[in-house]
């Protein structure tokens, strides 16, 4: 109950009951509700800005923030150890398989293509963790391009496999004519002094001396394209081996072979001879591969020891005049 407050009247000599201004009873109404206001609005202001003071729906995002936090960083230590696994895979690829079935590398800028230019990731920017989700998506992609590039390149080698022995079937891999009959080598590959030309130039085989009537043998398996007479060559065999590999066999003295004929390694084609521009009875062996002539002596492996290996490389190294 409300006290009722009295004064003293000294005129009346008496108590008179103090009633209250309608006036300020209003102000202090307002004036409560007014501090009413202003306490709450500090209490929301520290509620919002302290970390203590979160709803129960906040710290629930707040520990799912934090969890995508720790498995971002577990997805990304997943990836960098998935990209050093690809990593030798393609460098064993690259330095060992395509090597020994001799095909080119994959160079790195194929592996790494199409990642370049317009911004690919730009929704994923304006968030909070932007660049978190924007880092591991471009991982995931660069990743997912290399697995598709070097996925295709093991295709490749797994048929290269499959081939590899036709490949090496067709490879040449012996000299054209026997050690037995062989009495020198005369030119080896490269520029050398043409005898009859008197210049220097090219010299795109090797010349094997021997008597005439020696037998030429077929290096490799392969297919007789030509078997006839040539200006310069004189009687002259080329067989087709596929693979790209194709060998020449010149001045020779008799042909044994027609075209179209299948051979196999180590077939007696002719006999050497001394037809064509040459000076002196001798075989002019080339290979070529892909159209482009190469040097022979890298192919000899197949029935010369290390040392008659070394022995001919050296006497094909010297500058010396050629035959033809």
């Amino acid at each position: 109950m409300a006290k009722v407050k009295y004064y003293y009247d000294s005129e009346t000599l008496s108590y008179r009951k103090i009633e209250p201004k309608k006036g300020r009873r209003l102000i202090y109404i307002l004036m409560g509700i007014l501090a009413t206001f202003l306490s709450g609005f500090i209490l929301l202001l520290l509620f919002l800005n302290l970390p203590q003071f979160q709803t129960p729906k906040e710290k629930s995002l707040a520990r799912e923030l934090k969890n995508m936090k720790l498995q971002y960083k577990v997805l990304d230590k997943k990836m960098t150890d998935a990209q050093k696994v690809l990593a030798g895979i393609e460098e064993r690829d690259n330095n060992i398989y395509r090597v020994y079935f001799e095909s080119n590398p994959i160079p790195e800028a194929q592996r790494q293509a199409g990642f370049g230019g317009v911004n690919r990731y730009k929704d994923l920017e304006g968030y909070k963790s932007s660049d978190l989700i924007i880092e591991a998506n471009r991982r995931m992609d660069i990743l997912q391009k290399r697995l598709v590039v070097e996925s295709k390149s093991l295709d490749e080698i797994a048929e290269l496999a499959a081939n590899k022995e036709k490949l090496l079937a067709a490879m040449p891999a012996i000299q054209p004519i026997e050690n037995n009959d062989l009495r020198r080598i005369s030119s080896g590959y490269g520029v050398r002094y043409h005898p009859i030309l008197k210049m220097g130039r090219m010299h795109n085989g090797i010349d094997f001396a021997s008597n005439i009537g020696a037998n030429i043998y077929a290096t490799a398996d392969g297919t007789v394209t030509t078997a006839t007479t040539q200006r310069g060559y004189g009687r002259i065999v080329i067989i087709d081996h596929g693979f790209g590999f194709e060998t020449r066999y010149a001045h020779m003295n008799k042909i044994n072979v027609r075209k179209g004929q299948k051979v196999t390694r180590g077939h007696v084609i002719g006999e050497v001879g001394n037809s064509g521009l040459s000076t002196g009875p001798h075989v002019h062996y080339e290979i070529r591969k892909n159209g482009e002539t190469v040097n022979p002596i890298n192919y000899f492996h197949g029935d010369l020891s290390a040392e008659e290996y070394n022995i001919l490389l050296e006497k094909s190294s010297l500058e010396n005049q050629s035959m033809d």
